[in-house]
């Protein structure tokens, strides 16, 4: 399933979409960055609710497929400027880390 894909199903709002056909092949859900840059994997869709301009350095560091703001968290400014500039995927949603983690496992059974 790419990231397009995923927003759609999992009726994400698409902040920043400059690669909407990656990958997705696991989660990670993780606010910790420092923990998030030597956990998550290449393709990942990383849950968080961190919104600063630091996630779109780790998202690019991990080459994560997304980042997936949860509990309605919008990313800042900064963040977005950066997500562009880099090429990160950022979407958003309403529901909690938890329940995005559970939704998105069961997609990608």
């Amino acid at each position: 399933m790419n990231v397009r894909e995923l927003a759609h199903v999992m009726a994400l709002t698409e902040f920043i979409m400059p690669e909407p056909g990656r990958e997705v092949n696991g989660g990670y859900v993780g606010d910790l960055l420092s923990w998030v840059m030597g956990r998550a994997q290449t393709g990942n869709a990383w849950i968080t609710i961190m919104s600063n301009q630091n996630v779109a350095a780790v998202a690019l560091m991990t080459e994560v497929a997304c980042v997936i703001l949860a509990e309605g968290v919008v990313p800042d400014e900064t963040l977005r400027q950066r997500a562009e500039q880099q090429s990160v995927n950022i979407l958003g949603t309403k529901m909690s880390a938890f329940d995005a983690a559970a939704a998105l496992k069961q997609l990608l059974r």
